[in-house]
């Protein structure tokens, strides 16, 4: 029984059925200030029924009700203030920890149901840049906390390798392009044409043309356009999974948008058919007024397909596939509108699952406050940066620990830990500027901080000589900076929760830095290895904190090291 049903249960007795426990638990509040208790239940809503104050309603029950499981029961003002018995409470969190391990703060609720989650989607023969993070490991931190609730993942990769600007790339290596350079170094040398080919596509409509000429032949399945094609492809994935290896970031499926290629026809037919296309200039789109919506542009006038074609096209498909609760697309904020529209256009199909769709948009990284653009060659190589992070990492620890036996792995495991911890920390519908100085940091909240709390206590459990099972410790809670670990410590699977609810990763960082934070306080006032009756209880308390420091990191995609 947690904190919130003890309460409501004796509440519940002492108001002899006027509210439900379930209406309690609805409007129990945490006070703003530890000292006014751990919970408290606001009597306001009594005052009509009982015809009283709410303050004597108040009085009445802190006086009457069963204060077993609590420290003290008061009144103050309106409220019913309860502060719970440290010592039992901390005791039954901290054993269920222990025993949990990694599973504390499990649960069932996804009962193995699909969740496709569409996230990364670089696009091929083009850097995996700065750009491409915020999709990678927000969508690789929600797939593992909805995984923890008990849902399947399914991560897919939804690779950006069909489109006209693959015409225009044709057209580029075409007219400039050498075979053996590109071989050499295929993503600089690719990128190169791609931007010389943008340039002049600006200037001179011919060449665009060009372009759309060749992604036309793409299409109508032309071999000259789809082996070069397939080339760029497969010379990108080789410098793509590289990245991945050194994230640490798996994907279930690399389906990108050519996939969908020979399924967009029946999509195109189904919307014929449920007389929802209409000729435009040419062109054939979907009305969406009723939403408030533009047009959507579902086929161009030479007959070319677009995003939406292809997005409609892998909805139906991954509904068919996956049969999914819920299908999750981790794309930046730029895309809300198309997202919208997408979504429209399946509901006038008729598939209403397409309600179970989320768009989970994020902020932009930038550098020095400007954009990121491939177009115009402004791009920060996340490989580049990983490396440097792990450089970085490197020197402190060579700084701090120069003896440390396996610092070359530890330095990757921090530096890039850094690099997506910083990510993650920050409110997913922000953005925020690319600065290494700043994440590789091991103090301020960043990844190493956490990182470092979690290798300390590791460090004290080594040191400390008392073996016991930490699982039937009683622990006393004999200082408030204990007693705010052990509040944390519970507030773990709740945390979870409400990062699985608003998609949003960084309540899981804001938590381990909160957490460590509350650690290096206890350590700094407290002589955790002194030899007294509260030693065991002690290092059960910091058992247990390495336990959920660890388990959130790894929420994250971070690795904890046992030795910083």
């Amino acid at each position: 029984m947690n904190e919130k049903q003890l309460v409501s249960q004796a509440l519940s007795k002492t108001l002899d059925g006027v509210l439900e426990v379930e209406q309690i638990a609805a409007i129990i509040e945490k006070p703003k200030s530890s000292d006014l208790g751990d919970l408290a239940f606001p009597a306001f809503q009594l005052a009509k029924v009982l015809r009283k104050s709410p303050q004597a309603i108040a009085t009445e029950i802190a006086e009457k009700i069963d204060s077993t499981g609590f420290e003290k029961v008061l009144a103050v003002g309106p409220y019913v203030n309860f502060f719970l018995d440290k010592n039992s409470t901390a005791t039954q969190v901290i054993h269920d920890v222990i025993a949990k391990g990694k599973h504390y703060g499990d649960e069932q609720t996804g009962a193995g149901r699909n969740v496709p989650v569409d996230m990364s989607a670089p696009n091929i023969a083009k850097p995996f840049s700065i750009g491409h993070l915020r999709s990678t490991v927000i969508g690789d931190s929600i797939a593992k906390i909805y995984e923890k609730l008990g849902y399947n993942p399914v991560k897919i990769n939804h690779l950006g390798d069909w489109g006209k600007q693959f015409g225009l790339l044709i057209t580029a290596y075409k007219k400039y392009g050498d075979e053996a350079t590109i071989t050499a170094n295929p993503i600089d040398e690719l990128l190169k044409l791609y931007v010389q080919i943008n340039a002049e596509a600006k200037e001179n409509p011919a060449v665009d043309e060009e372009g759309r000429e060749w992604f036309l032949k793409m299409e109508q399945g032309d071999e000259e356009a789809l082996r070069i094609w397939k080339w760029f492809s497969d010379v990108s994935l080789i410098e793509f999974n590289r990245i991945y290896d050194k994230l640490d970031v798996t994907f279930d499926y690399f389906t990108g948008e050519s996939f969908y290629s020979d399924k967009m026809d029946a999509i195109v037919e189904d919307l014929e058919n449920k007389n929802l296309l209409h000729e435009s200039k040419g062109a054939l789109i979907v009305d969406l007024e009723k939403y408030n919506l533009n047009p959507a542009l579902i086929k161009k006038t030479d007959g070319a397909t677009l995003y939406i074609t292809r997005d409609l096209a892998t909805a139906v498909y991954r509904k068919k596939t996956f049969d999914f609760v819920k299908s999750l697309y981790v794309v930046g904020g730029e895309q809300t509108n198309h997202f919208k529209q997408l979504k429209a256009v399946l509901k006038e199909a008729g598939y209403d699952w397409s309600d179970d769709m989320v768009h989970i948009p994020f902020g932009m990284v930038t550098q020095g406050g400007k954009k990121f653009s491939t177009r115009k060659g402004h791009v920060v190589k996340l490989e580049m940066a990983l490396d440097e992070a792990v450089d970085r990492a490197e020197k402190q620890i060579e700084e701090k620990n120069p003896n440390l036996a396996n610092k070359v792995e530890v330095a990757k495991q921090v530096g890039v830990g850094a690099v997506k911890f910083y990510d993650l920390k920050t409110d997913r519908k922000n953005g925020y500027d690319f600065d290494l100085d700043e994440m590789v940091s091991f103090e301020g909240e960043t990844g190493p901080y956490v990182q470092y709390a979690h290798a300390r206590i590791q460090s004290i459990l080594r040191k400390a000589e008392q073996k016991v099972n930490l699982e039937e410790v009683p622990v006393v809670v004999s200082d408030s900076e204990a007693w705010e670990i052990v509040k944390f410590l519970k507030e773990f699977p709740n945390t979870v929760k409400r990062a699985a609810d608003n998609y949003e990763p960084s309540l899981i960082a804001k938590y381990a830095i909160s957490l460590a934070q509350a650690f290096n306080k206890y350590y700094a006032h407290v002589r955790i290895l002194e030899k007294n009756d509260e030693l065991a209880s002690r290092l059960a308390l910091i058992s247990a904190t390495a336990v959920v420091l660890k388990e959130s990191l790894r929420l994250l995609g971070v690795a904890a090291p046992e030795n910083m």
